[in-house]
């Protein structure tokens, strides 16, 4: 198993990127492949006492920063650590490629270089949330963010396949995010997504609000990119602020405190459950290679999760698994034909 990890993704790169090189090395057998400047990562690495032959430094002089325009900056920066290492997955050198780098340019990437599985329109990004007895998967949450009913029915097959890998769901039930359960709900995207999902081959169970998400009455919650993304923003800057808010109330008075340190295995638990790094990255579903984007602000521990997850996507060959359900599940007659 070939991981490779973009050494200049997060916000403060390559700093939790090396501390996390240090960790996989430590817990995996396989190389992890490291892609960035080898002049700034290789002699780090050397002072952390890392072999050469558990953490490959594969060199590339760009970056591909935040504030650059995804498209321009995929075709005008092909050294990029990003375009480096998916050519790596495009000729046979790795298996999958994590960033915690620009979303937009892991896309743009992504499809000028390794391209899209034939039938898929769009590659929606799906991210594991937390919710009662487990997790959800979301998509999209913000790969695209202006969508058609054609893409959401694909985006609702992709993740269902997502959900049985990542989720162990033999028969993963489907939601599409509305702001009421009934059929009639939602804006005109959602009123004509509706009765093209109750004909995919997917086990659809209609409309959810996201108290339903949140619940647990589904597994996979379809929403077109921009509603995803606000979703999934929101919903861990309340997760956020609930842990906040509590700590200040438990040290509020010496009773309080003297009842939170009773509770705080439970609340570590809990605060654990709900932060974002547990998952690490979410995968782009769709494109012809395993590729996973995490936060920006990624820590260490973020990234070794997201390669964690990675190593299960590749276990369990995701890939093959959406290349076949893309063929099987979604004809040219019920699509509209491949783009």
């Amino acid at each position: 198993m070939r991981i490779v990890l973009d050494a200049m993704g997060s916000d403060d790169h390559p700093e939790p990127e090396l501390q996390a090189a240090v960790e996989i090395a430590a817990r995996w057998q396989e190389p992890l492949l490291l892609v960035g400047p080898q002049d700034v990562l290789q002699p780090r690495l050397d002072a952390a006492g890392v072999p050469h032959d558990r953490v490959r430094v594969i060199h590339a002089p760009e970056v591909l920063k935040m504030t650059d325009k995804p498209a321009r900056a995929a075709r005008g920066k092909a050294k990029s650590s990003m375009a480096v290492g998916m050519h790596l997955i495009k000729d046979g050198e790795a298996d999958a490629f994590v960033t915690a780098g620009n979303t937009g340019g892991a896309l743009a990437n992504a499809l000028f270089i390794l391209g899209r599985i034939r039938g898929v329109k769009r590659p929606p990004l799906a991210a594991m949330v937390p919710a009662k007895n487990g997790h959800i998967i979301t998509l999209d949450i913000g790969a695209n963010a202006d969508c058609k009913p054609e893409y959401l029915v694909q985006f609702a097959v992709l993740g269902s396949v997502y959900a049985e890998t990542a989720l162990g769901k033999k028969k993963p039930r489907v939601g599409l995010l509305s702001n009421g359960e009934e059929p009639g709900k939602g804006n005109t995207l959602v009123k004509e997504t509706f009765p093209l999902l109750e004909k995919a081959d997917i086990h659809f169970l209609g409309n959810v609000e996201p108290k339903e998400a949140f619940a647990g009455v589904v597994d996979v919650v379809v929403m077109d990119g921009f509603t995803g993304n606000v979703f999934i923003k929101a919903s861990e800057s309340v997760s956020s602020f609930l842990i906040s808010m509590i700590r200040e109330e438990i040290q509020a008075s010496p009773l309080t405190t003297i009842g939170g340190l009773l509770a705080r295995p439970a609340f570590r638990n809990v605060r654990k459950i709900l932060d974002p790094a547990e998952t690490g990255a979410a995968p782009l579903l769709g494109i012809k290679g395993l590729v996973f984007v995490g936060h920006g602000r990624s820590d260490a521990r973020a990234l070794v999760n997201a390669v964690r997850a990675t190593r299960q996507a590749v276990e369990h060959d995701l890939l093959d698994a959406l290349q076949k359900a893309i063929q099987t599940r979604l004809s040219d007659r019920k699509m509209g034909g491949a783009t």
